[in-house]
């Protein structure tokens, strides 16, 4: 069965759907706000798990890493026991040595840099390729409910943009870590060894650095939480702006769209550049110590070398190390940097991946072979939210093979039906039953592989004519597809198509009419062979021509099959085996055609209504108001 939108704006009982208003007003999704948290172990230690899933490219990164250590921390030794022999010792033969061994190392750090830069690349992309996937799988599976809260920019901004900020920590950050780390131990330590009232003095001034940092990466991690933020919402508003350009234009509201836009981009901006600014101070930070440091170092040393208590040799080691003594520090400092990024994307990923499902399967879930096709709804009582019920103690049962049409009002609890049916929520109170089971007691992907769903809004993918029939059964064969379409009255206009069953469609379906959609919804839903149908206003936006090529195809399709049909065209329901008519999530009515108009309530209101528009409008069919 095809991806099915929620239609629960429609059953809301008149309550107001805010979404869109949301989305006009600046800076009001409360899922996005800014998280104000402090450093999170836990959390880093969760992100640090994914790299435990790739222990090989570890592995082959920490050694290439460890040859680069261990070349980093010999070098500047090796250097200063050279100088001493070249201007001391005066032997040049020994001075040769050294340079080929330092030759040597160097060639061997070239590799070694080579293959760290390689692995820690690949190990950083599959942990970000494992995040996306493991994320978009959980996303696909979570309940209507999650969607109905959420603009889809929004969920597009989680699944690309924030699992992308993360790709510098996990492709540069984690090992660059480690190699500092060991570097800075490694240097303090032979410092302290060569000549600890140097190093002591040397190294005076990173308590004060320490201080100063500490205070600069709170206000750089609350920068950045507050990019992603403005990020998000800028995301959603193009989102939304594309997938409604229609009704932009229709209105001619381009110009007071294009101003909002301008605003959020216009906000993106400033913070991004002020998280920036923040961030970009944190070297010039550690090269101001640095300088320190060496003023420091060259101070003192002149006068140890004048008293004869230091070599030049030792002098030029330690400026040699403790050059690099500060580039590790500073690129902690921007690793720390990036471990905030990640901090402030990672929360807002972690917040959707411990997103329960509200509709999921038990442990003693069963996927049944085959149904019959007995629907009873038992007492249910169901609300979107904390209002009025949209469906209130509602009874009734319908046999297999049964056409049961539901009709009423607007928000009077018709799609609601055909949502608790497809579980696509859970009733809040009673139950739903198939074959005499709660359909709770089914697993969700056995129960809905046997409703096939008919929406007004038909979604095509983009592809070709046959991938989008052939959605609804991966495995059909062409002839299968064809046959489907066949029986439904599609074949006459898709065989009129360029390359017929194999033109490609553009992104949902826009080079197709809408009519055109809904034969294709049909021969999808067909080729499904579901034992409950589900018709939900399939046929309202198709015109009279077109009706007539579904009618003939609709018997074919609702026979031997449980049919719910939820229209307003009184030619679809006319016939249906039992009509339940609904007015503020209860059942007012109930009866067939003929039965219903004789009692004259509800039912024969609607009709009435429908013929009189259909006069008005000089016999062109108008629906019912539904």
């Amino acid at each position: 069965m095809g991806c099915v939108k929620s239609s629960q704006m429609n059953d809301r009982s008149g309550q107001t759907d805010n979404s869109n208003a949301d989305l006009r007003s600046p800076f009001i999704y409360r899922e996005d706000e800014a998280l104000e948290k402090k450093f999170d172990g836990r959390q880093v230690r969760r992100l640090m798990s994914y790299l435990r899933l790739h222990p090989r490219l570890i592995v082959f990164s920490l050694v290439a890493t460890t040859l680069g250590i261990l070349v980093t921390l010999a070098a500047p030794y090796l250097v200063g026991k050279a100088i001493n022999v070249a201007v001391g010792d005066k032997h040049p033969n020994t001075l040769l040595e050294y340079c080929a061994v330092l030759i040597v190392l160097y060639a061997l750090n070239f590799f070694a840099t080579r293959f760290r830069i390689y692995y820690t690349n690949l190990l950083g992309q599959s942990v970000i390729q494992h995040i996306r996937e493991q994320l978009f799988h959980h996303v696909q599976f979570l309940s209507l409910k999650f969607f109905d809260e959420r603009p889809a920019g929004s969920v597009l901004v989680r699944i690309m943009n924030d699992v992308n900020s993360m790709q510098d920590l996990f492709t540069n950050g984690v090992i660059n870590t480690i190699t500092n780390l060991f570097t800075l131990v490694g240097i303090i330590i032979i410092m302290l060894v060569l000549n600890w009232k140097l190093a002591i003095l040397c190294m005076i001034v990173v308590p004060f650095m320490f201080l100063l940092s500490t205070r600069l990466t709170i206000q750089i991690r609350r920068s950045w939480q507050l990019v992603r933020l403005r990020l998000s919402r800028m995301n959603a508003h193009l989102a939304e702006s594309i997938q409604g350009m229609r009704v932009t234009e229709a209105y001619a509201r381009q110009a007071e769209n294009e101003e909002f836009f301008r605003g959020v981009n216009g906000e993106y901006r400033r913070v991004f550049l002020g998280a920036q600014r923040r961030s970009i101070m944190f070297g010039p930070l550690v090269d101001l110590t640095g300088a320190i440091g060496s003023a420091v170092l060259f101070g003192y040393g002149v006068v140890e070398l004048r008293a004869g208590l230091v070599t030049v040799g030792l002098l030029v080691a330690f400026a040699n190390y403790l050059g690099n003594f500060w580039t590790p520090i500073a690129q902690l400092g921007q690793v720390y940097n990036q471990l905030l990024v990640a901090m402030a994307s990672s929360e807002r990923i972690f917040q959707y991946l411990d997103t329960a499902q509200t509709v999921a399967d038990s442990d003693q879930a069963i996927a049944p072979e085959t149904i019959e096709g007995r629907v009873e709804f038992r007492n249910v009582t169901f609300a979107y939210d904390s209002g009025r019920p949209a469906l209130d103690d509602v009874s009734f049962s319908v046999t297999p093979g049964q056409t049961v049409a539901l009709v009423g009002h607007t928000g009077a609890g018709k799609s609601t039906v055909i949502n608790l049916l497809s579980r696509f929520y859970d009733v809040t109170d009673g139950a739903v039953l198939v074959d005499g089971q709660d359909i709770r007691s089914f697993t969700v992907e056995s129960l809905r592989s046997r409703i096939g769903v008919v929406l007004q809004d038909t979604f095509i993918f983009t592809g070709s004519i046959l991938d989008n029939i052939r959605f609804s059964r991966p495995g059909a064969t062409d002839e299968e597809v064809r046959a489907a379409a066949r029986a439904v009255h599609a074949d006459t206009f898709i065989e009129a198509l360029p390359q017929g069953y194999h033109t490609e469609v553009r992104e949902r379906g826009s080079s197709l009419s809408m009519g055109q959609r809904q034969l294709l919804s049909f021969a999808r839903a067909l080729l499904a062979d579901p034992r409950i149908l589900v018709l939900d206003e399939a046929t309202a936006s198709i015109d009279t021509q077109t009706e007539e090529l579904i009618q003939r195809g609709l018997a074919r399709l609702l026979a031997g099959r449980t049919a719910f049909v939820v229209a307003h065209r009184l030619s679809t329901i006319r016939h249906a085996d039992q009509i339940l008519v609904f007015a503020q999530g209860k059942i007012v009515e109930r009866g067939n055609h003929d039965s219903l108009l004789a009692a004259r309530g509800v039912y024969r209101e609607l009709v009435d209504a429908q013929y009189r528009m259909m006069r008005e409008d000089s016999g062109v069919a108008v629906g019912l108001e539904s």
